[in-house]
Formats: C-alpha cells, sequence, structure tokens
C-alpha cells in the first residue's frame, strides 16, 4: 500500500516538474509577445510603425548573448564581453583599411585571444569565471580607452558602405542557424548541459571537461569579435565608450529569455533568441515612450530581478563556476 502511494507521490511531483518546464519555456515567448502588444499602445503605434529602427539594435546583441549563452550553459559567467566587443572593433576599422576580410578575421582572432586568456585563467589557474573576466574586463577596458585617447578609431569607407539590413539579417541568422546546429544536434550541446548540471558526472562520463570549458571560452570571444564587425559597419568608428555596458545587456537578455543562471539542463538555445528580442524591444519601448536613461535602467533592474527570482534553480545556484 506504502510502495503504491509512494509511486503516486512520484508521478505527481513528475507531471508538476514537466508543467513547470512547459511554463517556463512558454513564458519568455508570452512576455515578448506582450510587451510589442503593450508598446505598440502605448506609443500610439510607433514601435510597429518603426520596427526596423528598433530592431538595429538587436543584430549585435544576439550574437554575442550567444557565445555568453554556451558558457553560462556550463556554468559559468563571462563580464567581458564589452571590452571584447571594443577591442575587436578597434581591430576591424583598422584592418578595414586593407582590406575587408581580413578586418572579420582580425576581430574574430582578437576576440578568440581575449576569451583564451580567460579560459586559461579559469581552468588553468582555477580562478573562478566572474572574477577572471572582471578582471579581463576592467584591464581590456582601460586599452580601449588608451588606444582611443587621442580620437576615435575610424573604419574605411569600403566598411561603412556594406552596411544594410539586409546584410546584417543574413550574418545574424548564419550565426544564430550555426550556433542553433552546434548547439542542438551535435554533442556540443550535450557536453555544455552536463558540464552545467555537474562537472564531476560529465567527468566521469568521458568528457574533457576542462579542455571543453577553455574551448567555450574562446568560441565565445570569436563570436563577440564577428559582433565587433556588425557594430563597426553600423557605426564607423571606435570610441572608448565603444562595446560599453554590452555585458550587462547579453545578461539582461539571457535571463529575460529564460536562461538559468546556473545553466544545465534546463538551458535552451530559444532564451538567447527570444531574450534578445525581448531585451531590445523592452528598451526601444521605454526610450519612445520618453523615459530617461536612469528611469530605464531602474525599470529594467526590477524586471531582470523578477526574472532570477523565476528562472532561478535554488538547488544548482550554487554550483556557478
Amino acid at each position: 500500500m506504502s510502495d503504491a502511494i509512494t509511486e503516486k507521490n512520484k508521478e505527481q511531483e513528475l507531471k508538476s516538474l514537466r508543467r513547470m518546464r512547459l511554463i517556463r519555456a512558454l513564458l519568455p515567448i508570452v512576455g515578448l509577445i506582450l510587451v510589442c502588444v503593450l508598446f505598440n499602445f502605448l506609443t500610439h503605434g510607433r514601435l510597429l510603425k518603426h520596427w526596423p529602427l528598433a530592431m538595429s539594435q538587436v543584430y549585435v546583441t544576439m550574437i554575442a548573448s550567444m557565445g555568453v549563452f554556451f558558457i553560462m550553459t556550463m556554468g559559468g559567467l563571462d563580464f567581458s564581453q564589452g571590452s571584447i566587443l571594443g577591442l575587436s572593433a578597434i581591430v576591424c576599422c583598422y584592418l578595414s583599411h586593407y582590406n575587408i576580410p581580413l578586418a572579420i578575421v582580425g576581430g574574430m582572432v582578437t576576440g578568440a585571444l581575449i576569451g583564451a586568456v580567460n579560459g586559461y585563467f579559469y581552468v588553468n589557474r582555477k580562478i573562478k569565471s566572474f572574477i577572471v573576466t572582471i578582471c579581463t574586463m576592467f584591464l581590456f577596458r582601460g586599452l580601449i580607452k588608451f588606444l582611443t585617447t587621442n580620437s576615435p578609431v575610424a573604419g574605411s569607407a569600403a566598411l561603412v558602405s556594406i552596411d544594410s539590413t539586409m546584410f546584417k539579417v543574413i550574418c545574424t541568422s548564419c550565426v544564430v542557424f550555426m550556433g542553433f546546429i552546434c548547439f542542438s544536434c551535435t554533442k556540443f550541446g550535450v557536453y555544455l548541459r552536463a558540464i552545467g548540471a555537474g562537472e564531476k558526472a560529465a567527468m566521469f562520463a568521458g568528457i574533457r571537461t576542462d579542455r571543453m570549458k577553455f574551448y567555450v571560452y574562446v568560441l565565445a570571444g570569436a563570436i563577440t569579435g564577428f559582433a565587433a564587425f556588425i557594430s563597426s559597419i553600423k557605426v564607423g568608428s571606435v570610441t572608448s565608450s565603444g562595446g560599453n555596458q554590452l555585458e550587462t545587456q547579453i545578461l539582461i537578455a539571457l535571463v529575460l529569455g529564460g536562461m538559468p543562471i546556473s545553466g544545465g539542463a534546463m538551458a535552451r538555445f530559444s532564451n538567447c533568441v527570444v531574450g534578445s528580442l525581448l531585451y531590445v524591444v523592452l528598451s526601444s519601448g521605454l526610450t519612445m515612450i520618453g523615459f530617461t536613461t536612469q528611469m530605464m535602467q531602474l525599470i529594467q533592474g526590477v524586471i531582470f530581478l523578477l526574472f532570477v527570482a523565476l528562472f532561478a534553480d535554488r538547488k544548482s545556484i550554487s554550483v556557478i563556476k
């Protein structure tokens, strides 16, 4: 009799868990639809009318957030993305005077090298990821300010001339599609989720966790290096504030998309896509309404806190690496 009751309780817990997972998966999508409808109403249709202008901000955020999504899936954090983008954009602008493909490669290599620095101290020196990336954030932010002290680093006319909505949509779609295939259809995503769920168990399962973690940081840096190229063709130059606050935007976007802070099996690729769209729509809508920067930050902070409370896994939150 007691065994039957126990099995019934387990079934109820399993159904409750599945229901909760479904709600957590659908909530960001429902939130995106509701936010679009709400701000379109509050702006008297201006959000829909100026939709291409609002979406012009999403390309860099969506591309860069994909690399951080991979890092967070395995339980890590990265606060250096803004500095990576700023420094990579400087390299892109400088090399664009020679060759555009060279500028793309140069930006990605720069991002990959900074990612390798993060990965080395995180994996080989066993320093927590958020400590390492905060240090490199300040280090490379100082280098960006030094390189742009006298004047902004301007790109070539050829770099600016390729700026078009279609080009950026195609580039973003290709990067996101490749990321989706790698995460959802290969062992890459399985390994990341396994490491995030339990690194020791993943190690015993035969996954080379240290090598995987190092390569993911390098990959995330390279992806942000490509995002720097997209940013460069839009702006045409880099100032001392290039990439400033990008890491905050990415973190808010991922959490709005339902990304669990501790990563693991609950991470879905849609987190970075839906989250990036939701963040941009939210920011654009607040701007069109006429809120000040300080008020926007306050509102975003409150929403961020609410979503963290909803999607944080209390059982595994202590394993952030």
